[in-house]
């Protein structure tokens, strides 16, 4: 019986290891089809997966109903598992630096329990040769077993979008790879029991590591593009998003569009393959500016807003800004990376009192991780109010409302160009 049919039939388990918002709808997709064990060094986000609730908020509570899942923080309970998946966070550090402490600390616990037999998959998004470079001598290291021989291993990166309703994970075509043409069989076939569409094939786990490098990569670019333009049109005193509208008539137009580039994927990844090409002695030029132009985002919005509080007649130093969002992106409680932050710093350096709002962000979370404090409805009136974030309940307020939280006829900073069109009597201003 292959490892499998073992699966299928539940006499092998699953083992789910980092359950964030990449692993948990990873394990739970698997634990309505096989027995899966779910690994976390979190405890208080496991107490909450206990009861059956997304600590993330991005699973519906009916998704843990009858599913054959231990949630769980014990290596003995993990070495129980034959198919291991790897889906830790690969952050960077504040010299934007890969940051393997987590995958490397998630392939040290694999390494413990790993047995003959036995399958290691990463999803982590990393540099091209990490998976074979770092992670696989660490877990010949700690086991004592010999790589493709005692035990397989592959790759298949993770395309899950925090917040998306229509790209699942069981709808969303994967790659996956392996180290030799059985693993990748067996690979494919224990994917192919929770992703509906079709797969990939990568030939080489290299190939894979590097496709979801540059799927961010290419985004970050064209992102920052649009970021650059953005400043150019704003001297010459056109809106971009008016700009972008006509140039989309054309039917090979790319829709992208400025903005905060944020998240744990789009401002971070690109980092990990500029790591790889400074190892191999290259310098990337298109990839590294278009991280230095996104970067810079939030500095360039906040001396914006400070420029037009100035110009209208109040000095920066104690001005009140409202700032509507802080999640990286619209409609998720993600924070990680949030590049509105820097849009707060600015304000903060120029001496701006700022208040903060969203309907999403865990209050406990932001103040542990920026140390802020979220108000939990705006405390007007303000000299300027930035919509940051594009959350759905923001689309419909009106200019009676922002009038209404003005000191006189305001200024409203609309990041994501959500009101175009609708701000006649406040000075109006958007990338």
């Amino acid at each position: 019986m292959t490892i499998y049919e073992e699966i299928l039939n539940k006499k092998a388990k699953i083992g789910v290891i980092g359950l964030g918002y990449v692993g948990l709808p990873l394990a739970m997709a698997f634990a309505h089809k096989a027995s899966v064990i779910g690994f976390d060094i979190n405890e208080e986000h496991l107490d909450v997966m206990r009861t059956g609730k997304d600590p993330c908020k991005e699973l519906d509570d009916n998704v843990f109903i009858n599913a054959d899942i231990l949630f769980t923080s014990s290596l003995d309970d993990l070495a129980k598992a034959r198919f291991y998946i790897v889906a830790v966070p690969t952050p960077i550090d504040k010299n934007n630096k890969p940051d393997l402490k987590p995958l490397l600390g998630a392939t040290k616990s694999v390494g413990q329990v790993l047995k003959k037999g036995d399958y290691v998959v990463y999803e982590s998004t990393v540099y091209p040769g990490c998976t074979e470079e770092d992670c696989v001598p660490l877990l010949e290291k700690l086991s004592g077993l010999k790589a493709g021989t005692d035990f397989k291993f592959g790759y298949s990166p993770e395309r899950i979008n925090p917040g998306e309703k229509v790209h699942t994970l069981q709808k969303t075509r994967k790659i996956v790879s392996g180290c030799d043409e059985e693993s990748l069989s067996v690979i494919g076939k224990v994917y192919s029991l929770v992703v509906e569409a079709d797969l990939h094939y990568a030939p080489t786990v290299k190939v894979a590591e590097a496709a979801k490098i540059i799927e961010n990569t290419q985004r970050d670019v064209n992102i920052a593009l649009m970021n650059e333009l953005s400043i150019l049109f704003g001297r010459m005193g056109i809106n971009t998003y008016d700009v972008l509208s006509a140039a989309g008539t054309k039917w090979n137009f790319m829709p992208f569009s400025p903005g905060l580039v944020g998240g744990h994927c789009i401002g971070v990844d690109p980092y990990y393959l500029v790591h790889k090409a400074a190892e191999l002695k290259y310098h990337t030029q298109v990839i590294s500016a278009g991280r230095a132009v996104n970067d810079s985002m939030g500095g360039y919005i906040g001396k914006n807003v400070v420029k037009m509080i100035i110009a209208s007649g109040k000095p920066a130093m104690n001005a009140r800004v409202l700032v509507m969002g802080i999640t990286f992106k619209e409609n998720v409680a993600d924070i990680r990376n949030s590049k509105v932050v820097d849009i707060i710093h600015e304000l903060q350096d120029f001496g701006v009192n700022v208040d903060v709002i969203d309907p999403f962000a865990d209050p406990d979370e932001v103040k542990r991780c920026y140390g802020l404090t979220l108000k939990a409805r705006p405390e007007g009136p303000y000299n300027a109010i930035i919509a940051a974030v594009a959350h759905d309940e923001y689309k419909e307020l009106t200019e009676s409302h922002f009038l209404e939280l003005s000191v006189g006829k305001g200024i409203l900073a609309d990041i994501k160009g959500l009101y175009r069109g609708k701000i006649q009597k406040m000075t109006y201003w958007s990338l």
